[in-house]
């Protein structure tokens, strides 16, 4: 860790390890939304109703989660659910 020997301070030092862990933790978050708006929309391109509202049912839970966690803003999370409900229902 070259940026930790650059620290002094002791406050400052533990400033970078916790600023790592939640960076790597909202990536992971971040990363799970992204795989399960791609597994929508996976349902979705083989016209599979049934796949697609179950894997709109997992994303809405992944997204709502990271929304309230502060990782996307609200409006964000909500965009992203919308998106996702139409695009199921413009399934025949």
């Amino acid at each position: 860790m070259e940026v930790y020997k650059l620290a002094n301070i002791k406050s400052a030092k533990k400033r970078i390890l916790v600023t790592e862990t939640k960076a790597a933790r909202n990536k992971a978050i971040k990363s799970g939304v992204k795989t399960a708006i791609k597994k929508v929309e996976a349902a979705v391109a083989a016209n599979d109703k049934a796949a697609a509202e179950a894997a709109l049912k997992d994303a809405t839970s992944v997204i709502a989660s990271a929304g309230s966690k502060g990782i996307f803003h609200k409006n964000n999370a909500a965009r992203k659910v919308s998106r996702l409900t139409k695009l199921v229902n413009g399934l025949a």
